[in-house]
């Protein structure tokens, strides 16, 4: 009875202890970013943005997006592809149709020659990639 008994123990104890590691495994991922780096980044975007110039438009989009994949990659999130990466993530998005929409604008807009940009839509885009960011901690 008392082996029954040690070896349960030892069993919950090991259970246990592997719970906690995975735990603080996955806080470490989203602490390792550099949120000052990464805000500083952000408002270099946001600040780029010119209502009466399309230009600046693509130009936000492009590096919002930039600037979500690199803290993915930081945090861990596995993938050959930014679309994989965001997959890796589903769990963490607050806001999943927006940030989908967002990185699909900027690949139309990196793909297609004749893609048109307004101000309104670029600051949706902005909006959809700063809750990302804020949804892995980055900012």
């Amino acid at each position: 009875m008392d082996i029954l008994l040690l070896i349960f123990l030892v069993i919950a104890g090991l259970l246990g202890a592997i719970v906690l590691v995975a735990v603080v495994a996955r806080g470490r991922t989203h602490s390792a970013l550099n949120v000052e780096k990464y805000r500083s980044a952000w408002l270099a975007i946001e600040q780029q943005l010119a209502r009466d110039d399309e230009s600046s438009h693509v130009l936000c989009v492009l590096n919002a997006d930039k600037l979500l994949d690199k803290a993915l990659r930081e945090c861990g999130h596995k993938g050959q592809t930014m679309g994989e990466r965001m997959k890796s993530a589903k769990d963490v998005w607050s806001n999943a149709n927006g940030v989908w929409s967002a990185h699909k604008l900027r690949n139309q807009l990196a793909h297609e020659t004749d893609a048109r940009l307004t101000y309104e839509q670029a600051r949706q885009a902005l909006g959809s990639f700063k809750q990302a960011l804020k949804d892995v901690r980055a900012i």
